[in-house]
């Protein structure tokens, strides 16, 4: 009976978690298509062109939980070793969320570009013994901004091509 249960849960954790994942990664594709004019780089120094922009911080943050099957499946590869592919895709997908939300924090302020990207990654959920339970992840980098005289120098510059 208890194998039974098991096999179920199993199969359940690798239905539910292949059909949310899936969607997850559908929605992460549209968003990066939408946000892929804006320039995320980690390089410390921003181009000479950005030197006269304005700079703030601009953070994404996401938790993402680990289903069922993936725990199991993780459990199981500690038996051989090797690549934890069940966990790969979960911080791909929380690392690329994390950035998707920076990206929207840089575009609420206007900037043209975020410098300086950084990533911090810790594990939430303890309840999950030994398994990993819950990822944050934190993508955190510098925004530029056009001042005020550049923005009107644009208005300026589009206004003359109509």
């Amino acid at each position: 009976m208890d194998l039974i249960v098991f096999l179920v849960l199993l199969a359940l954790g690798f239905f539910f978690g292949r059909m949310a994942e899936s969607r997850h990664y559908k929605r992460i594709r549209n968003r990066e298509r939408a946000y892929r004019r804006l320039l995320v780089m980690p390089q410390r120094i921003p181009p000479i062109e950005f030197a006269r922009h304005d700079s703030t911080l601009v953070t994404g943050s996401v938790v993402i939980s680990v289903d069922y099957f993936k725990t199991v499946a993780a459990g199981l590869r500690t038996l051989f070793g090797g690549r934890v592919g069940a966990y790969e895709s979960l911080l791909d997908r929380a690392r690329r969320e994390a950035v998707l939300r920076l990206q929207e924090d840089a575009k609420r302020v206007g900037a043209d570009a975020v410098y300086n990207l950084k990533f911090e990654t810790s594990r939430i959920g303890q309840n999950a013994g030994n398994a990993l339970g819950s990822v944050e992840v934190l993508a955190y980098g510098t925004a530029l901004m056009p001042t005020q005289a550049m923005r009107e120098q644009r208005i300026a510059q589009r206004n003359q091509a109509h």
